[in-house]
Formats: structure tokens, sequence, C-alpha cells
């Protein structure tokens, strides 16, 4: 039975459960407003129509859904726009009428930073950005070749249209249908880390997406007009730093970033090795992560709970396929997860139904289909273009909740940031199984990227993005390499707002001072107390600020970034309830 097919039966049998745990699909439901082009004679909303709307813009109550499903919402109103002007026009309506702007995406995210869950959104206007603001232009022989993209176009989009002209990224996200705007609001990342003695290809980078960016389009507010205009921005331009990862209080209508020759890379999924092994202390003998971080870089290790050996991923940029390797002509190849066996999804529903016990043979079971998809697909070793075999996760995999981040140190530390944590989080999952607590039922992950490295940019640079997590410290030159770990567990499991709590003030403290410094992953979970994420008020005021001032000028810090959100959005257009607290 496929995943999907699994969900939606549950769903009913299990009276709610499922639900609960943030697991069903359904496609949002739209009805246009009253009066508004596409109504069509057919059923219209029957809520209050914005008022004084532009009547040719087309207008709909729909539902919004998040990734984990924890923050939904039946009816919210949603404009389509169909060019950067419309997206103009709504914001100075928007400011005119007291409304708040949100740009809608894929909803592929964990954080309240698009709409609020239980924040009233009779004054929220999302903006489809991806039915028409999704255009793709290739400049292959400028310097650097470029890619010009709508704020609504994928990932995938982009990267294809860059693979027609042998031009590609180092780095990307795992799942290609994430609009680009979305993705640089967030500083999002990939798993691509350069090897022993490797250097960037030029026009690539090895940190967030929001390096690669040269230029970008922008709705910012404009005193001498006293109205929203739409402005160019270029890497040059001292005010586009907190732009490149605004955190969603900004709204990106363009953008254009660099890109340099593609490349073919190997992926080798590895099974046999024991975790204590992989995560091994600094210095051990064997097959520990940092050996393959050597000679590949780009690696990958998702550790099921209650196993002992990780499915470890590795990429290697190998021009010409080995014998051994099977080529791959597009992306997604991992069909096997998105298709769980009976047996997986009968324990999958003992866990969402609240059978905290089931929780150990879940996460055993977990890894056996992985082993049996890998082998049953023949697809534990494959070579193809860089988009090809990066891209390994569609939207339909499963929902879950995730805590974490990143930390920042220098390259000597691998080993050892990775061994103290999976030493941690070993340690107190075995010690809550003793007392028949299972807050924790999926994987941890961790991957790699370097910093927001200057050098990387082939344009004149302003700096790095001011909230990019992978962002440098100038204080400590040295730390060049960024390690993500994240610990991830179905929506609503018991004791995981705990679990998330302790282990980030854990990472905080354990990963700091001349060691290492610990951020949030933005589009993840981040701020928990007992209750949830976003909403402790130290996290919020005190930590999070706090990571993005120490050892950094003035001129790129928190502060600064705030003041210059604030100055191109002085009415707050762009924002939402959880952005007053966070960036005030």
């Amino acid at each position: 039975m496929s995943r999907r097919g699994f969900l939606g039966r549950a769903a009913g049998a299990a009276a709610g459960a499922a639900a609960a745990a943030g697991m069903g699909w359904s496609p949002a439901f739209a009805l246009p407003a009253a009066g508004s082009t596409g109504s069509g004679g057919g059923p219209v909303s029957n809520l209050p129509a914005p008022p004084a709307f532009p009547q040719d813009i087309p207008l709909s109550q729909q539902g919004y859904v998040n990734w984990a499903k924890d923050i939904r919402f039946d009816a919210v109103w949603t404009a389509t726009a169909r060019t950067p002007d419309d997206v103009l026009r709504i914001a100075n309506w928007a400011k005119d009428n007291g409304f708040r702007v949100r740009a809608k995406g894929t909803m592929h995210g964990w954080s309240p930073l698009t709409v609020v869950p239980g924040e009233n959104v009779e004054k929220i206007l999302l903006v489809d950005t991806m039915t028409h603001l999704n255009w793709v232009n290739v400049d292959p022989v400028g310097s650097p070749a470029t890619v010009t993209a709508g704020g609504g176009a994928s990932l995938e989009a982009i990267l294809t249209a860059l693979q027609q002209h042998g031009l590609g990224w180092a780095n990307s996200p795992a799942i290609g249908d994430l609009s680009i705007a979305g993705i640089l609001a967030i500083g999002a990342h990939g798993a691509t880390y350069p090897a022993a003695g490797e250097t960037v290809t030029p026009g690539q980078s090895f940190g967030s997406l929001s390096n690669l960016v040269t230029a970008m389009t922008v709705v910012v507010w404009d005193d001498a007009t006293d109205r929203f205009v739409l402005r160019d921005f270029t890497r040059a331009d001292p005010e586009i730093t907190a732009l490149l990862t605004h955190l969603g209080r900004s709204f990106v209508t363009a953008v254009t970033l660099q890109a340099g020759v593609n490349a073919r890379l190997r992926c080798q999924s590895i099974m046999d090795i024991p975790w204590q092994e992989m995560f091994a202390q600094p210095g051990a003998p064997g097959r520990t992560y940092e050996t393959f971080v050597e000679t590949s870089g780009r690696v990958e290790a998702i550790w099921f709970p209650f196993t002992d050996k990780p499915w470890l991923k590795i990429w290697t940029p190998t021009p010409v396929r080995p014998p051994e390797s099977r080529e791959v002509f597009g992306p997604y190849n991992y069909f096997f997860t998105d298709n769980l066996p009976e047996p997986l999804t009968d324990l999958l529903g003992q866990v969402a139904s609240g059978i905290q016990a089931a929780t150990p043979a879940f996460g055993i079971g977990q890894l056996a289909a992985v082993q049996a998809g890998l082998a049953l697909t023949d697809t534990d070793d494959l070579w193809g273009w860089s988009k090809d075999v990066l891209f390994y996760l569609r939207h339909t995999t499963m929902r879950v909740t995730a805590g974490g981040g990143v930390v920042v140190t220098k390259r000597s530390n691998i080993q050892r940031v990775i061994n103290e944590f999976t030493t941690w989080h070993n340690a107190r999952m075995t010690d809550l199984a003793a007392q028949g607590r299972y807050p924790i039922n999926g994987p941890f992950e961790v991957r790699m990227c370097k910093v927001d490295d200057q050098d990387e940019v082939l344009v004149e640079s302003a700096g790095p993005p001011n909230l990019s997590a992978v962002r440098p410290r100038p204080d400590h030159p040295e730390w060049d390499t960024c390690i993500w770990m994240n610990v991830v567990t179905l929506p609503g499991t018991p004791g995981a707002a705990d679990y998330f709590r302790d282990m980030e003030r854990w990472m905080a403290q354990n990963y700091s001072g001349d060691y290492a410094t610990f951020r949030s992953e933005w589009a993840k979970g981040w701020g928990f107390d007992g209750q949830g994420g976003y909403r402790d008020p130290e996290w919020l005021t005190q930590t999070l600020p706090a990571a993005y001032t120490t050892g950094i000028p003035a001129s790129g810090n928190w502060e600064a970034a705030r003041k210059s959100l604030n100055a191109h959005d002085p009415h707050r257009v762009f924002a939402n309830s959880f952005h007053d607290r966070l960036l005030p």
C-alpha cells in the first residue's frame, strides 16, 4: 500500500489520531471571492471580502497547511499574483486597508514565519507566488553565468534549466518543489561540503543558497512617494545583506543567482557501519564520519531510533561512470520512501495512535524498509548529474516535526561535534526508554556545508546574509564548517517538546566559547518550551539575537538586519504576530 493510501485509511480508522499526528493529506479547498475574477457563476466564499480589493486580481478563500500539519487553517484569503506589479498593487492595497501580506509557496516549512497557529487571519492575505511568478531565464555566457527566476519558480525548475546549459550548483536542498523565494527567506542549504583539498567550482558555493544571489527585486517602502515600490538590489548594495535571508519580513518578486559548470556525482549508500564506529570519538580508528568527509566531502547520515547501523549516503564528484554504478536520468530515485511495506504502516499507525511502546520496532522497521528498498530498486550506487542525485525527497514523504540546528566550527572538530551529540542523544533516549517514554520516533540526521564564504561570490559583495544560519564569524575566521544536526518525530508525540527543549539548550551550551557556536535552523523547530516550538521568550529575545551579534560587526548583525527590514517595511505589511515578537 502506498503511504498516501495508508494515511487516508488510518485517518478514518484511528478516529482522528492520525490527524492529530499531522499525517493526513488532502488538497487545499478554494472558493473565489464574490465578484472576483474567476468566480464563473459557481459557488463563492461567504466570508466578507477584503474591502476594495483590485477586481482583476484573482482572490479566493483557501486552506493553509504547513509541512508538519501542525499549522493549519481551513480558510485564508489568497490572491494569485500574475506579475510583480500585482504584488506591488496588493502591498499598497494592504497598507491602505490594514491588512498584512504573506507570500505563499509550497508551504514546506515548520516555523510560523508565514502564518501563526491560532492567529486571527481575517486581516491576513496570502499571495500565491508559484502559479505565475515562476519564470526562469538562464544567461550562460555572462561573467559569471547566472539564472534569473521569479520568486515562485521551483528549485527543480531552476536547476533543470541550468542543467540544459551545462550549469549547476554544488549545494541544494533534497526537495526540488520548494520556491526559490521561500528557500532564500530562510537561508536553505544542502549537504555539500568540500573534500580535503577540494576547491569550489567558480560560480558555485558550498554555503547557503542565499550566498549565490547576485541581484534581487523586492517590494520596499518609498518615503518620497509614500507608497510601496519595486526596487532592484545588487549584491554590492549594503542594504541587500538583510534581504538575502529575511525570514519572511519582505517580499522578493525576482532573483538572480550565479552558477558554475555542472558536475557528475556518484551517490553511494552504506548500511553496514555500527553507529558507535561511525560516530566514534575523534582520532578513533575505523570508518568514522570524518573519514568519508575527507575523501568525498558530501556526506549524510540518517540514524533511525533503536537501530545499530545508520544509513550513510556519500556523494563524490565522479566525471566518468564507475562500472558498478547505475546511471540515472532524473531525480527522486528512492521510490521506496513513498511506498512503505504493510508491517511498517501498521507500526506507524500504532505510534501515531499513541502506542509509544511500538517505537523501537518502528525504528527498526524504518531501517529494514530502507535496506530492502535499496536492494530491490538497485539504488545503493547511483551516478548522474548533480541535480538528479541531490534531489532525493518528494513532498509526499513522511510528515514529521524536527528540532536541532547547526554548529559552526572549524574543520578539525567535525568528529568531535558529532560524537558529543550522538553520545548525549543515545544516553537520553536510553534513559527515557527505561521509563517507558519514547518522545522521538524518527531518525537523527547529520549533514554539512560551509559558511557563506565571500570568496565564492563572483560579483562585488557587500557581505554575507546577515541572518543566514551559516554566516561566518569574523572573530573566528577558522570556523569554516557548518554541521547540521536534527532529530525528527511524528507531530503530536507525547514528550517531544520537552525533549527538543532540553536538546537545543544542551547544544547551545555545549557548542560555545572558542570551540563553536550554535544556531537554530530557521525552517525547522526551535525556541521550545514544554508546549512546543517558537515559544520560549529567552530563546526568542536573547539566544537568537546573540547568535547573530557575538563576533559580528554592528553593520551586519541582528540589530542591523532588524532596522533594515523595518526601514523597507515601516508599516509591517510583510509581517505577522510572530515577527512582532521575533523582529519587533
